[in-house]
């Protein structure tokens, strides 16, 4: 985990070539506390696409609490008739 002050976004290039360096998120600090995040594209689309699958995960195991599932063979019976 990399903290940097607010003081040091002055210079762009460093903090730019860091948040593509670093596989993490860069928190940034203002006065002592903690202010903002800065990361690279690369790394908030990985996060971005982590919580998606999250979310879906959330959603498929309230279905199956639900009781709203199919056997396997009914369910790829669906899809052939669907798609076919």
């Amino acid at each position: 985990m990399q903290i940097v002050p607010i003081r040091d976004l002055r210079d762009t290039t460093a903090i730019s070539e860091a948040c593509n360096n670093s596989r993490e998120p860069i928190f940034i600090t203002k006065n002592g506390y903690g202010d903002m995040v800065l990361m690279s594209m690369e790394v908030y689309e990985r996060l971005t696409a982590t919580a998606e699958l999250y979310r879906k995960l959330m959603v498929a195991e309230q279905e199956l609490a639900d009781g709203q599932m199919l056997e396997g063979r009914a369910a790829f019976a669906n899809l052939r008739a669907r798609y076919e």
